[in-house]
């Protein structure tokens, strides 16, 4: 990589920990492009020869850090992944997903109110040189390829279970309501398995 190249990475990079930070601080709504430039240190202009706008930003940061996620859960699957179900590995990813965000609370709360289906669609569907955005989508193939061949719409199966495990788990993990988060871990899996059952005919 030339020196120009690496000088373009290193103002990506400054720009994307700068913004993830402000938003954990102030949200997104009430974090604009400006502070993002002022506090990372670079021209307004240079922002957007990166990214369209801050939501644009916040997706790729959403996307980063979930891969991440997803990347350490796959990690621990490989070790037990031959005992277990597709049922079973599918619940796996989702519980060492949660373990991860039980310790990272900042996180949890981001990623929570920012992800949704049409940023993760979106990330399925574009092209990218972020190594760990391309990492996402390769393990949504990669869980795709290992399910039963009866397994039918699994878009739609991925769909289901993102939307129920975000909406279910955030009051849970962080005000304990309606119940503290291991209480509500067996009814969610539950009903992850027999959202699964649903989708194999």
């Amino acid at each position: 990589m030339s020196k120009l190249d690496n000088n373009k990475k290193e103002k990506e990079e400054s720009l994307l920990k700068t913004a993830y930070h402000l938003f954990i601080e102030n949200g997104v709504s009430k974090t604009s492009v400006s502070d993002i430039t002022k506090r990372a240190g670079v021209a307004k202009g240079t922002f957007y020869l990166y990214f369209k706008d801050k939501y644009d930003l916040r997706n790729r940061l959403v996307m980063r850090h979930s891969s991440k996620l997803f990347e350490n859960a796959m990690a621990e699957l490989e070790i037990c992944k031959a005992e277990l179900t597709f049922n079973e590995r599918i619940i796996f990813i989702i519980d060492s997903i949660l373990s991860q965000l039980e310790k990272n609370k900042p996180l949890l709360v981001f990623i929570s109110k920012n992800l949704s289906w049409g940023v993760f669609k979106g990330s399925m569907e574009l092209e990218t040189n972020d190594r760990d955005e391309n990492t996402f989508t390769e393990i949504y193939h990669q869980i795709i390829s290992d399910a039963p061949s009866t397994l039918h719409d699994p878009e739609i199966m991925i769909y289901m279970i993102i939307e129920m495990v975000n909406s279910t788990c955030y009051s849970s993990m962080l005000h304990a309501e309606p119940v503290p988060f291991e209480q509500l871990k067996p009814h969610l899996y539950r009903c992850i398995n027999d959202v699964i059952e649903n989708f194999i005919v």
